[in-house]
């Protein structure tokens, strides 16, 4: 399984601020967005699809830990929400034991709201894998992309540092390896120097590999020099392509998660296999109205792919 879990705002306020002084204000606004898209109900649709289903592995993206630290009241713990720690406790109230594989920490960056506080986002993707499937980590890697996206914030430098993760896991005789990305979508450019990193990187292996990611990429670009065409020249094959029924959309709810209908449009939430998997089948999940929270809520402003595949 792969899913974006969307950090819960859009940012771009944020990028948008060309001097420091407005830059509290944007603080101010994004976090309200975060709150609003309720992160604590959001997650317990997402425990729910993955109770259902049960897979093996869960290649995570935007799997964000947000802080608030309120200055005028030190003696006051942090405000929490790590989306990390909020599943692991919801698929354990529904019996389920999943535990972090390995996890690549990408952008972080601490900010003062216009109401004086400190808010922090960390931005993360991991690779969860459920305790009870009779499968051993054996190596896991974790590792930085060396091209990000150069930015400003306030007339500020900013890098947005991106990333992967990868397990290798035994299970039996056999032993394969399973990436998690999520690849720049603010630069194709960028977005193509990243595929490369990964090609010559973690995926450059004679092993089975599975990539669960959010690659920014779709099958309409599927000739090279695009990472997916990159991806397709070096043997890689497509779960959806193969097994999948229908377009396949992963992108993307409106970013409060209101919208009364959904708004995927195109697919860039792929599982891409090599060396030896066969897939069985596929689906999309946390696009249908019922996947909704009670209040209305998308669940994410991706949908998720889960795959079967045998080796």
């Amino acid at each position: 399984m792969t899913w974006n879990l969307y950090l819960g705002a859009d940012l771009s306020p944020l990028f948008s601020a060309t001097i420091l002084e407005e830059v509290p204000r944007r603080v101010t606004e994004v976090y309200r967005q975060f709150l609003a898209t309720n992160i604590g109900e959001r997650v317990k649709k997402i425990a729910q699809q993955i109770a259902l289903l049960k897979p093996d592995f869960i290649g995570l993206q935007e799997a964000a830990l947000w802080q608030l630290r309120q200055l005028m009241v030190p003696d006051v713990p942090h405000v929490t929400f790590d989306y990390v720690d909020l599943l692991l406790r919801e698929l354990q109230k529904k019996g389920l034991s999943y535990e972090v594989a390995a996890c690549n920490k990408n952008f972080s960056a601490q900010l003062r709201s216009s109401q004086g506080n400190f808010v922090r986002l960390s931005d993360r993707d991991l690779i969860l894998i459920r305790k009870d499937s009779q499968l051993k980590v054996v190596k896991r890697q974790e590792a930085n992309f060396k091209t990000n996206l150069i930015t400003k914030l306030g007339g500020q430098r900013v890098e947005l540092l991106r990333g992967w993760s990868s397990i290798d896991v035994s299970h039996a005789d056999h032993l394969f390896r399973v990436i998690t990305t999520h690849l720049e979508p603010a630069s194709t450019l960028i977005n193509l120097h990243q595929g490369y990193e990964l090609l010559d990187g973690p995926a450059k292996t004679n092993l089975p590999i599975i990539l669960l990611g959010d690659v920014n990429i779709n099958k309409e670009m599927a000739l090279p020099p695009t990472t997916y065409g990159n991806f397709l020249h070096e043997g890689f094959q497509d779960v959806w392509n193969e097994v999948g029924q229908g377009p396949g959309l992963t992108c993307c709810q409106d970013s409060d998660l209101l919208n009364a209908f959904s708004t995927l449009n195109r697919r860039i939430d792929c599982i891409l296999y090599k060396n030896g998997w066969k897939p069985i089948s596929a689906k999309i999940i946390g696009a249908e109205q019922t996947d909704r929270t009670s209040n209305a809520l998308w669940t994410s402003d991706h949908a998720g792919v889960i795959a079967n595949l045998e080796a």
